[in-house]
């Protein structure tokens, strides 16, 4: 096995339902539709495409969904990727108001809703995960957002770096992802993608393929 070279990665994917004032979320399009548009295209060599899932767009409602999901990646690793720090959470939330793609590099623990989530939940300046300590801690990714932005960039995408993920639904993910992603030597990502109406479905869906193909590239 070693002569043949670096081990794949292995990229599980998650995107999001409606919520309060989107009635259609284009990272349920985007990953439910990803598996096909890469097998049509191609996945580059060394990287696996896992589970593509579409959450609740939901906080401690959905914890039970979201924690079984992150689970089901590291149940699955010995049959495909030998080692666990090869698997990479990939989280896809949109941001109704933005005109181009964000790399997050973290994620706070505080869950301050602006809306109910879809369970009705609206938390104000509340630690997401109490035994961290306060809400002003954060979580940042061990991925190289910088790098990752630059290459997406050179590809031609409209993508910057981010230092807040807001205090919604998709920080509440990528705080719980990246504290998983740490106790168990795996990398979570969290990138935010605009509204159809600002990137066209078929822009998006080009830069997701090419977000699985440059974390493979910096990965191996």
């Amino acid at each position: 096995m070693g002569s043949e070279g670096p081990a794949a990665v292995t990229i599980h994917v998650t995107g999001f339902k409606k919520f309060h004032g989107v009635s259609e979320n284009p990272t349920e399009t985007i990953v439910s539709n990803l598996k096909e548009y890469t097998e049509k295209k191609g996945l580059p060599k060394g990287v696996i495409l896992g589970s593509c899932s579409v959450l609740e767009t939901a906080g401690q409602g959905a914890l039970p969904q979201l924690y079984q999901t992150l689970q089901s990646a590291l149940t699955g690793k010995d049959s495909e990727s030998s080692c666990s720090g090869r698997i990479i959470w990939l989280h896809f939330g949109v941001n109704s108001g933005a005109s181009r793609f964000a790399v997050e590099r973290q994620a706070a623990n505080e869950a301050t809703f602006r809306c109910p989530d879809e369970m009705g939940w609206k938390p104000q300046k509340v630690p997401i995960i109490p035994a961290d300590g306060g809400i002003s801690r954060v979580r940042e990714t061990s991925l190289p957002v910088e790098e990752i932005t630059k290459a997406l960039a050179k590809k031609g995408f409209e993508v910057m770096t981010s230092d807040d993920a807001g205090r919604f639904v998709c920080n509440y993910v990528y705080y719980h992802s990246l504290r998983f992603a740490e106790q168990n030597g795996i990398k979570s990502l969290f990138v935010h993608v605009p509204l159809f109406l600002t990137i066209d479905e078929e822009t998006q869906m080009k830069f997701a393929a090419s977000l699985l193909e440059v974390l493979t590239s910096l990965c191996q």
